[in-house]
């Protein structure tokens, strides 16, 4: 078949697969977006609460009958499904009601008051998943809207990054593996969720296509997607857009001097990238304080109350950079007990020397998922999902060290042909 054709039969295995689970992936954060989608679509806010509510209790429905059904003392009882659905959507409409009959600070913006005003901010400024939620919770439904709409954007992720490797002439075998490791690896899971992250890693990779285009000369072309991920990641989520911006700025300025060092001035498209980065920082930081975004500190105050659920601290920062320590020392003890991830981004990292301009801006966007994290050193926060964006090195950076492997086996066939028809493989 043509590389393209096993692209789509990987993708289409991929969907099909996700069929095991329609509803159960939410999580707190998603009635937020799905209740924003649904608003932008003209739905009001009691409706919108209740569509939103009904999806949430039916996944929570499915999964205590799941769990009950393979319960080794409780197997054989009736499903509990009914009533953790008429429980789970009895309490969460009971205190959107309460809310809504509040008023004022609580009914403001798109977003069912699920959570109090300051945690709602923090989403209300970011519009760009909920609109692209929005075309599928409109024409199919909540339930198969949501799911669609996580397929279609994981798959996406997937086929990027297949055509990152064969824009770095890696041979289709293992572009084709890069796709899989995409759907396989943690980060396939998470894109799925019904959360930002799966279009935030679609369009991180797609920064990370137009790099791999500059640096094959089709500078333009790179630059252009690499400027347009970057806008786009500040309407899904901005700090993603600053941290992407200021790690390609700082990959281009290191692939520049390190060029110029060697006698080699530096390529077009690294300087248009490092250019694209370094207004991307700029841009961001201004359209935020002239929009009103929540600032630093409001995040800050938002991790260490427990989403606002005590009273703010007197010394945020101190405290911060306190939890900041404790968490990477207990993350690295807990990275040596299941070393996994830690592998992963050594056999990653390795790859990337093969191609070293190319792998200093892997590097550089994989990273954000480090930054992502020390942002928010929330030990209790699962799934590895705020520092998913690291999984991109090992999901590119494989197939990148298993190049020369790829190589060397495709050169055995052609050694045993001229054996057979006579010629000494050694002439």
């Amino acid at each position: 078949m043509r590389p393209r054709t096993w692209v789509l039969v990987l993708a289409a295995v991929c969907a099909v697969l996700q069929l095991a689970d329609v509803t159960g992936r939410d999580t707190p954060d998603s009635k937020n977006y799905v209740s924003y989608a649904l608003a932008l679509g003209g739905t009001g806010k009691r409706q919108a609460a209740a569509e939103t509510v009904d999806w949430v209790c039916a996944g929570r429905a499915s999964a205590a009958r799941r769990a009950q059904s393979v319960d080794v003392l409780r197997f054989h009882a009736p499903s509990p499904a009914g009533r953790v659905y008429a429980d789970c959507r009895s309490a969460e409409l009971r205190r959107v009601t309460r809310r809504l009959r509040a008023g004022g600070a609580q009914t403001d913006g798109h977003i069912v008051p699920f959570v109090g005003p300051r945690l709602r901010a923090v989403f209300e400024v970011r519009p760009g998943y909920p609109v692209f939620l929005l075309p599928f919770v409109t024409v199919f439904g909540v339930t198969w809207g949501v799911w669609l709409a996580s397929v279609l954007v994981t798959v996406a992720g997937g086929v990027l990054v297949f055509l990152v490797l064969r824009t770095l002439s890696v041979p289709v075998p293992l572009a084709l593996t890069g796709q899989a490791l995409y759907y396989v690896l943690p980060v396939g899971t998470t894109a799925m969720r019904p959360m930002a992250e799966g279009l935030l890693l679609a369009l991180t990779l797609t920064a990370v296509w137009g790099c791999a285009l500059a640096l094959t000369r089709r500078a333009r072309t790179g630059t252009a997607l690499v400027a347009g991920a970057l806008l786009a990641l500040f309407t899904v989520k901005h700090s993603q857009a600053l941290f992407l911006g200021a790690a390609l700025a700082g990959a281009g300025a290191a692939v520049a001097l390190w060029r110029g060092r060697h006698g080699r001035a530096p390529e077009r498209g690294v300087v248009a990238i490092a250019a694209a980065g370094c207004l991307a920082v700029a841009g961001t930081l201004l359209l935020a304080r002239l929009l009103r975004y929540p600032s630093e500190t409001e995040s800050v105050q938002d991790l260490l109350t427990n989403h606002y659920a005590h009273p703010d601290r007197l010394r945020p920062w101190r405290e911060f950079l306190h939890l900041e320590r404790n968490f990477w020392v207990e993350w690295l003890r807990r990275q040596a007990k299941a070393p996994l991830f830690a592998a992963a981004l050594a056999a990653g990292a390795w790859g990337t020397w093969r191609r070293p301009a190319f792998g200093v801006f892997l590097l550089a966007a994989a990273g954000t998922g480090i930054l992502t994290q020390a942002g928010h050193p929330d030990i209790t926060i699962g799934g590895d999902r705020l520092i998913v964006l690291a999984w991109l090195l090992p999901v590119v950076g494989v197939p990148l060290l298993l190049e020369p492997l790829a190589h060397r086996t495709a050169a055995v066939p052609a050694q045993g042909a001229r054996a057979a028809v006579g010629v000494h493989p050694m002439r």
